[in-house]
């Protein structure tokens, strides 16, 4: 790799294919009049930028690459490489009478797909797999749940591991076996199959998740848990009162005791309770989390695709909405102008910029972060001495 000295000077030409603009800034694609700084795009392009939850497609695309993965063309996998995110974790959130069997045809969809491009994706199954998805020009995919559900006994957790799912949520946002999620009417904490079922993930070396969870069933999780705990999307109620989507300030304390590492999401209703909301919104969720437990416990978790849900087709963005409580205090907009793009890391850097983090504070928020807990997260448990 080209030091980042060789990098900048070339990437006016090469990489953008536009000359550089005396002031350092130039336009990121053709035919926008955006431009970024030299310093964002060279922290973009150099990072393993991982998205912790971004969706590769919120409408009907995304059924539709599952069904028949030739129908995913080269300008839809050039559009995800400009984006300069490394590697995504599209799980959704799964449930009802069928969940054993629907959340196998989704992670054998997303293994389907994956060997269909095999030029194009990679499954990312240890740490050392991110550094191998940046170095071939590959776009990482982490399998994860946003729900628990799934797993029957604790054995299921085993066969879905052998499928691939690194990442569970404990719950979505309702009531399950294992804990209670964040809009149920109370939250009770874990249950015991939710303690026993954390151990298990811990020895499997699958990460917990409790982006959705109660308060008192994350606090559970990071008790009970010998390896960190994620909060894969999630923002600060402190900044956003009331909304039972953010995390409070003793939920954000114990994912910095734990060493682990809290998502922000760029959800326009869970960044702020009123309007306006903008990206300096957004960017008070990093600051606050940044002051109260340290910058590197912060990473992404944007919550939308590459193009955002206010993009959704109108039936199924209604539908979307319809399928939530009214807690969630949706209002007219679901995403946040400036982040509701594929080009969002840029903008979201050229705020850290702005904000003053460090180059190597930025890096750890676009990923490294993440990438650093999910390799502890990740090591399976030692085997049993066989001697004793």
């Amino acid at each position: 790799m080209s030091s980042r000295r060789d990098f900048v000077r070339t990437l006016g030409v090469a990489a953008i294919g536009a000359p550089f603009i005396n002031r350092g800034r130039f336009p990121l694609f053709a035919g926008s009049d955006t431009e970024y700084s030299a310093r964002c795009i060279t922290l973009v392009r150099e990072s393993v930028v991982v998205d912790m939850l971004g969706l590769l497609s919120l409408g009907p695309n995304g059924r539709k690459w599952m069904m028949n993965p030739d129908s995913f063309t080269a300008a839809d996998l050039q559009r995800f490489r400009d984006s300069g995110i490394t590697v995504f974790h599209p799980a959704t959130g799964t449930g009802g009478p069928d969940v054993y069997e629907n959340t196998f045809w989704f992670l054998s969809g997303f293994n389907g797909f994956i060997a269909a491009h095999t030029d194009a994706f990679m499954r990312i199954d240890s740490a050392d797999d991110f550094a191998r998805a940046k170095a071939s020009n590959k776009i990482g995919l982490i399998l994860g749940v946003q729900n628990s559900e799934h797993f029957r006994t604790l054995t299921d957790v085993e066969m879905f591991y052998a499928l691939g799912q690194r990442v569970s949520q404990l719950t979505y946002n309702a009531r399950n076996l294992y804990g209670n999620g964040s809009t149920e009417r109370r939250d009770e904490g874990l249950s015991d199959r939710g303690v026993a079922l954390v151990a298990k993930m811990n020895e499997m070396g699958m990460a917990v998740d409790t982006g959705h969870c109660g308060d008192r069933t994350t606090l559970d999780a990071f008790e009970v848990s010998k390896k960190p705990v994620l909060i894969t999307h999630s923002n600060v109620r402190a900044l956003n009162p009331g909304h039972p989507r953010c995390k409070p300030d003793e939920v954000i304390r114990a994912c910095g005791k734990a060493g682990s590492v809290m998502g922000i999401t760029g959800v326009r209703n869970f960044v702020k309770g009123s309007e306006p909301t903008t990206i300096e919104d957004v960017l008070n969720q990093f600051d606050y989390v940044a002051k109260m437990i340290g910058v590197e416990h912060l990473g992404i978790g944007s919550d939308i695709d590459l193009d955002g849900c206010d993009d959704m087709p109108a039936d199924e963005y209604k539908r979307l909405k319809e399928s939530y409580k009214g807690s969630y205090a949706f209002r007219d907009k679901i995403d946040i102008e400036g982040l509701d793009h594929p080009k969002r890391m840029f903008d979201l850097t050229e705020g850290l910029i702005r904000r003053r983090y460090s180059d190597a504070d930025i890096t750890g928020i676009l990923g490294a972060n993440f990438v650093r807990v999910l390799g502890e997260i990740w090591q399976p448990a030692p085997a049993p001495d066989a001697a004793k």
